[in-house]
């Protein structure tokens, strides 16, 4: 089976710092949050399987794909062994940025997603702290390795493969710093952030609907000879007394 490979390295040391807790906590909650509200039988997590993205999902069955050798992830995403229009859920974090070829991850997705499935992406924001960090510094290590993608070429892809942008937001507002003190001294840009910068988050969650063109209504054709007969029996008789009444007089 053919691997999407992680272009990253000491996947596990980053997030066990202090640096990729502040970015999980605000993932954990948003997919806790979201998962909660989708309903059906099949969902699947694609990546950080040490993280479980789906623990409040109330579907019965909950998939994640991905193993994890000791210097980098690979995950089972180019060809994905589900049957086609089968999973409910998929959840991608931080999958895409990562990956030789994002738009074929998506496209898979696709496939294996039923009529009216969710997808929910997260991802590192470009036009932001982080993503200026990123684009300054060495690309060396985890995230910087990542090729951080544009929420609006995202969006692109998404509606190329019949996804409707259902929600979403930013978060994780604070500068990338290595030590939880000084996160929390910045700790009062999350709520800024929302109000007076809301797209500058370090991290964009994506929540998408795969939508199937085409269907129309079948409206029946009626015919006077049958809607006639489909009327309430009242007016008929209402009729016959009105003009029983009328040739009387």
């Amino acid at each position: 089976m053919p691997y999407c490979k992680l272009t990253v390295l000491s996947l596990n040391e980053w997030f066990a710092g202090e640096q990729a807790n502040y970015v999980l906590k605000h993932e954990q909650d948003y997919f806790d949050h979201t998962v909660s509200d989708i309903f059906g039988f099949n969902a699947l997590q694609m990546g950080l399987p040490e993280h479980d993205f789906l623990r409040n999902s109330r579907m019965p069955l909950r998939f994640t794909a991905g193993n994890q050798p000791s210097n980098k992830v690979r995950l089972c995403c180019d060809e994905l062994p589900f049957a086609s229009d089968s999973l409910d859920l998929v959840v991608l974090p931080h999958v895409l940025e990562f990956a030789e070829n994002p738009h074929q991850i998506i496209r898979e997705v696709a496939r294996v997603l039923r009529p009216e499935g969710n997808l929910i992406i997260s991802g590192f924001n470009p036009f932001s702290l982080w993503g200026l960090r990123r684009a300054l510094g060495r690309k060396q290590g985890y995230p910087w390795r990542g090729r951080f993608i544009r929420l609006p070429r995202l969006k692109d892809w998404l509606a190329l493969l019949g996804f409707e942008v259902a929600g979403g937001r930013f978060a994780a507002y604070a500068p990338p710093l290595n030590q939880a003190k000084w996160l929390e001294r910045f700790a009062f840009m999350e709520k800024a952030g929302d109000r007076w910068w809301a797209v500058s988050g370090g991290v964009y969650f994506l929540h998408a609907i795969k939508r199937v063109h085409g269907m129309r209504l079948i409206e029946p054709k009626w015919k006077n000879g049958l809607v006639s007969k489909l009327l309430p029996a009242t007016p008929k008789l209402n009729n016959r007394i009105s003009q029983k009444t009328n040739d009387q007089q």
